[in-house]
C-alpha cells in the first residue's frame, strides 16, 4: 500500500493525553501530509488529585475520569483502528491500581490507551513543540510542567539532545505545599527549594549544552505568561525573571488561594497555580533561565506527528531498534535470518491467530534484538537481553510495547516466561503468546547460525495447537534441529499448547 493510500485510508487522526491534571484531545484532517485541526477537547479531570495514601486512584478521581472518556469516545468512536493515539502519563505510571483503572478506561473510551514513559513523553512534547513553532535548526530548551511530572528537552530543529522527567508538577506540589489552598512565603520558599532539588540532577548538563532560545508549553506556563501579559510585566507571550518574581509575590500576597484576584487566572487552574508557579520559579533560577516564550503545540500535537510517522513508515521506533542493535554489536546477519523465518511464519498464521501488522512489527524488532543481551554473557543471554530491553530508555515505545518486546526476547528458549505474562493488560497476552512461539521456532531453526535460510516449514496454529510440516528426508538429514523441535515442543506443553510435527 503507497504512503497516499495509507493516507486516505486515515483520513481523520486523533490524539488523546490523559494527563494528571487535564485531558486533552485533539482529532484533525490529514492532506497532503499537513494537518487541519477540526476539533479540541480539554476537560480538567486532575487525576493525580484522586490518589490516596496508599497510591491508588480513588473511585470519586476514576468515575470523574471514566465520565469524560465516554464523552471523549463518542467523538472517536467510529475511527478506524490505527488512526488514534492515546496515552496515560506521571499519574498512570505511578498508580498502583492503574491497570485496573486502564480497562474501565479503554472500555469507556473504544481503543488502546498507552502509558509512556517520562522520557517518552519528553520525545513528544519536544515533538509537538516543534512542529507547532516550525523550529529552526537553532538550539532550545523546551519545558511543559504537567500535574505530576515536569518535562526538559533540548532539541535543535525537530531532533531532540537531551530530555529528561522529574518527579515534580502543579498537582503534586499544590497538594504536597499548599494544602487547602492556603499560601504563605513559607510554604512558597519550601516548594521552590523542593524543586530546586529535583533539579539538581540536570542543571549542570544542561547548563553546559546551552540553548538559543527557552520555550514553555504547559496550561500552568501558559496561564503564568497570561497573568504576567495582563499585569504588564513584560511583553506579551514572555515570562522573564522579574515577571516571575512578581507573580510569586503577588500569590504570596495572600493566604488562601481564594483571595487571589488576578486578570489572566481562570478558576479551574487557580488551585494548581501555587505548586506549578514554584516549579517554574526554581527552573528559571537553577537553568539561568533569562526569557521564555510559550507554545500551544504539546504532547497531543506530538502524538499526531508521531502517528503520522507511522503511516508514513517513519517510525521512531524503527530506528531506535537500529540504534540499540548496533549499540551492543549484534550479529546482523544471524537476525536478518530469524527476521526472515519469523515473518514467513508470521503471515501463515496471521489470520488463524488474529494478528496485525502491528504484531508483526513486534515481532521483527523481537529478532532484531533477540541476541543483545551476548554483550553481558552467552550464559543465559535471553535472560540479559530481557533485562537490557525492560530497563532501557527506547524513544518511541510505549512502556505495554517496551514490555512486550522484552518479553519477546526472554521467551525466545528455555522455559517459556508464563508468570510474566501477567504484567501485560489481559487483552495483549495471547497475541504476545503467539509471537513468542513464533521467535522460538524461527529460533529452532536458526541455531545452527547457517550462511542464509534455506528451510520454510508448513506451520499452523489453532488455538493450542501447532502443526508442523518438514519432509522426513530433511528431519534426516538435519537430527540437531529435530531433537531441537521435540525439546521445545516439551517446553510448549508445560504452558498447554501442543507441538505436532509431521
Amino acid at each position: 500500500m503507497s504512503t497516499t493510500q495509507q493516507e486516505d485510508e486515515h483520513a481523520i487522526l486523533a490524539a488523546i493525553d490523559l494527563g494528571s491534571n487535564s485531558f486533552h484531545m485533539i482529532i484533525a484532517r490529514l492532506r497532503d501530509g499537513h494537518f487541519q485541526v477540526m476539533d479540541r477537547l480539554r476537560e480538567m479531570v486532575q487525576l493525580r488529585a484522586g490518589i490516596d495514601r496508599r497510591g491508588n486512584l480513588n473511585k470519586v478521581s476514576q468515575q470523574r475520569a471514566i465520565a469524560c472518556l465516554e464523552r471523549f469516545g463518542e467523538r472517536i468512536r467510529d475511527l478506524p483502528e490505527g488512526s488514534v493515539r492515546v496515552v496515560g502519563t506521571n499519574t498512570l505510571r505511578v498508580a498502583k491500581n492503574s491497570q485496573e483503572f486502564l480497562r474501565k478506561a479503554r472500555k469507556a473510551l473504544g481503543h488502546p490507551i498507552e502509558v509512556v514513559a517520562g522520557e517518552e513523553e519528553a520525545r513528544l512534547i519536544y515533538l509537538g513543540v516543534s512542529h507547532a513553532l516550525a523550529f529552526d535548526n537553532s538550539r532550545r530548551l523546551v519545558m511543559d510542567i504537567g500535574g505530576g511530572s515536569t518535562e526538559f528537552i533540548i532539541g535543535e530543529g525537530d531532533f531532540w539532545i537531551e530530555r529528561e522527567s522529574l518527579s515534580m508538577g502543579c498537582v503534586s506540589f499544590s497538594q504536597r505545599y499548599f494544602p487547602d489552598g492556603v499560601i504563605s512565603q513559607t510554604m512558597m520558599k519550601k516548594a521552590v527549594i523542593a524543586a530546586s532539588s529535583e533539579l539538581r540532577a540536570i542543571q549542570q548538563p544542561y547548563r553546559k549544552a546551552g540553548w538559543a532560545e527557552a520555550v514553555g508549553a504547559s496550561g500552568t506556563i501558559r496561564c503564568a505568561a497570561n497573568i504576567i501579559k495582563e499585569q504588564g510585566w513584560a511583553e506579551d507571550g514572555v515570562i522573564t525573571p522579574q515577571a516571575l518574581d512578581n507573580l510569586v509575590n503577588a500569590i504570596t500576597s495572600v493566604s488562601h488561594i481564594s483571595e487571589l484576584n488576578l486578570t489572566g487566572l481562570s478558576a479551574e487552574r487557580a488551585s494548581v497555580l501555587p505548586g506549578g508557579v514554584a516549579v517554574l520559579k526554581a527552573s528559571f533560577d537553577r537553568l539561568r533561565i533569562d526569557r521564555m516564550i510559550v507554545s500551544d503545540g504539546a504532547l497531543r500535537e506530538g502524538l499526531l506527528y508521531d502517528l503520522l510517522g507511522r503511516i508514513q513508515h517513519d517510525d521512531e521506533r524503527d530506528r531506535t531498534v537500529l540504534a540499540f542493535g548496533r549499540r551492543y554489536q549484534i550479529d546482523e546477519k544471524q537476525a536478518d535470518h530469524v527476521i526472515t523465518m519469523a515473518d514467513q511464519f508470521f503471515e501463515q498464521v496471521r489470520k488463524s491467530c488474529e494478528l496485525d501488522d502491528e504484531n508483526k512489527a513486534q515481532l521483527s524488532w523481537a529478532g532484531r534484538l533477540h541476541e543483545v543481551g551476548l554483550s553481558i554473557s552467552h550464559d543465559q543471554f535471553h535472560k540479559h537481553s530481557f533485562y537490557l530491553l525492560a530497563n532501557s530508555s527506547l524513544p518511541g515505545f510505549s512502556r505495554e510495547e517496551q514490555l512486550i518486546l522484552a518479553l519477546l526476547v526472554l521467551g525466545q528458549r528455555k522455559k517459556f516466561p508464563q508468570k510474566h505474562f501477567k504484567a501485560l493488560p489481559k487483552e495483549l497476552r495471547r497475541p504476545t503468546k503467539y509471537l513468542t512461539i513464533l521467535l522460538r521456532l524461527a529460533m529452532v531453526f536458526n541455531r545452527g547460525r547457517s550462511e542464509e535460510v534455506d528451510t520454510f516449514p508448513e506451520l499452523s496454529i489453532e488455538d493450542k495447537v501447532i502443526q508442523l510440516s518438514l519432509s522426513p528426508a530433511w528431519l534426516e538429514q538435519h537430527p540437531l534441529t529435530g531433537a531441537d523441535l521435540q525439546k521445545e515442543a516439551d517446553y510448549l506443553s508445560r504452558i498447554d499448547y501442543q507441538l505436532i510435527i509431521s
